[in-house]
């Protein structure tokens, strides 16, 4: 493969998330969020793991950053937990924000562009006993936490991000359980779809009025979906559904300012299209600054029923742990046949292909706006060697031939202007809890200590250098 350099100014990170790395639960005036709750639920979590120690970087944020300055990283996306800065969605609690203070004012001392995301899943347990994300009050209370994170933090953080994977945060958490806070009740899912929406518009305002220069964008994971057999009508309505259900429905209102006709109808009977009131549409299609893609695969869909398929294609866990349901609200039958690609530890397809296809559908569907890859990456078993040091070919090799896929688009017009490798560090992968490892770098969960894999070290020269060599590093 040829050696081909990025943009000059193209943006090198890494992302983590507070509730998977933090640890420190209950410091400083932490209160429990939904993942909390949801980790004591049996079967929820493999092993019963907890957010509790995690990463414990709560209490090694000057380590962790100098790591990201050995790596020669660029920009670091992290995101703020809200039972930190205002525990059970109460009053400012000043010790919450000062940690993330500190954090950013230690980036900055070296040179690292901080990259703040607002919301990464950690809802306050008192809002959800309230109703959670399907009680249109959240949307509010969201903006007041957006507000007080703005208020203490805007002065040096540039790059806002409001919701991350708002999917995951409705349709994989209300309707099939998978995530916190474990709800399967799709009327449920469909209005959070809603409520996350309007949260974001109103952050964004929030944000806005408080610190006039920022850059404010939301991150949505985004798939190509693909029918199983073109030729068959099932096989396209299934892919129309989930494509809907996946994408649109979050795009649409962002940059067109209303929702997909033909989802708006098909989620009817579930009552979504009572949620919207007058505004709310104004309010959600505020311009952005930017845009966050995560990727990671492919959706293959059949409109057949396929109990044995692949279920995690289609984010349900299903290895015996509490019973789960489906994300698709609306089209719960559609199936996920085997095309017999490689895949990773998380048993999702390796297909760097999609984010070309990703980024290049944005690109051309929507108003023209700056993208970054706000997260790609994947999962393997590590190898450890005697002298400590840790390979993961299957790694570096996905990021590799994902950040040609990017470059690919750049090329093809696109204005792709930065990529952050999920994750940093190994963390507690949600309902995965220890056992899935993503991280560039090793986290020993009895010791923590770090170790940068081979993928870490090629990834940190990717950076320095802008560019990618010809052939992988051995």
């Amino acid at each position: 493969m040829e050696s081909i350099s990025f943009p000059e100014g193209f943006v090198w990170g890494a992302a983590t998330a507070a509730f998977q790395i933090e640890g420190a639960t209950t410091a400083d005036g932490r209160t429990a969020s939904i993942w909390d709750t949801f980790c004591k639920i049996p079967g929820a979590v493999v092993g019963g793991d907890t957010g509790d120690p995690a990463a414990d970087h709560y209490y090694r944020v000057d380590e962790d950053v100098q790591l990201m300055v050995d790596l020669g990283l660029h920009a670091y996306r992290f995101s703020t937990a809200w039972p930190r800065i205002r525990p059970d969605a109460g009053p400012v609690n000043q010790a919450g924000l000062d940690f993330y203070s500190r954090l950013v004012d230690k980036l900055l001392e070296n040179n690292i562009t901080p990259w703040l995301t607002l919301y990464h899943w950690d809802l306050p347990q008192t809002l959800e006993d309230e109703g959670g994300w399907a009680n249109r009050d959240t949307a509010y209370r969201f903006a007041e936490y957006a507000e007080s994170v703005v208020g203490a933090l805007g002065d040096r953080v540039e790059n806002w991000t409001t919701l991350n994977e708002p999917w995951c945060s409705s349709l994989l958490s209300y309707a099939a359980g998978v995530h916190a806070p474990g709800r399967q009740e799709p009327e449920a899912a469909v209005a959070a779809v809603h409520h996350l929406l309007l949260a974001h518009g109103l952050a964004t305002a929030a944000i806005r009025d408080q610190a006039p220069n920022a850059k404010v964008g939301i991150t949505l994971n985004m798939y190509p979906i693909i029918p199983a057999n073109p030729d068959d009508p099932g096989d396209l309505d299934a892919a129309r559904r989930l494509d809907g259900l996946q994408n649109r429905i979050f795009l649409d209102p962002l940059f067109k300012g209303e929702y997909p006709a033909d989802i708006v109808e098909d989620l009817e009977p579930y009552g979504f299209s009572k949620h919207i009131r007058e505004n709310d549409l104004e309010i959600i299609s505020a311009p952005l600054d930017q845009l966050g893609v995560n990727y990671y695969a492919e959706h293959f869909v059949s409109n057949t029923p396929e109990p044995e398929a692949a279920s995690s294609d289609s984010g349900v866990v299903d290895n015996g742990r509490r019973p789960t349901g489906s994300p698709w609200v609306g089209a719960e039958h559609v199936s996920f046949p085997s095309r017999g690609l490689p895949r990773t530890a998380m048993d999702w397809e390796v297909q760097p292909d999609g984010l070309f296809k990703v980024l290049k559908r944005v690109h051309e569907d929507y108003p023209s706006i700056p993208l970054y890859v706000t997260e790609n990456g994947a999962a393997y078993v590590d190898s450890i060697n005697d002298d400590g040091s840790i390979n993961d070919p299957e790694r570096l090799g996905y990021i590799e031939s994902h950040l040609r896929a990017a470059h690919a688009a750049i090329e093809a017009g696109v204005d792709l202007r930065g990529y952050f490798a999920w994750s940093l560090m190994d963390n507690f992968e949600w309902a995965e809890g220890y056992a899935k490892r993503f991280g560039i770098v090793h986290v020993d969960y009895e010791t923590q200590v770090r170790t940068p894999k081979m993928s870490a070290m090629w990834y940190s020269q990717v950076a320095r250098g802008n560019a990618l060599a010809a052939t992988v590093a051995p």
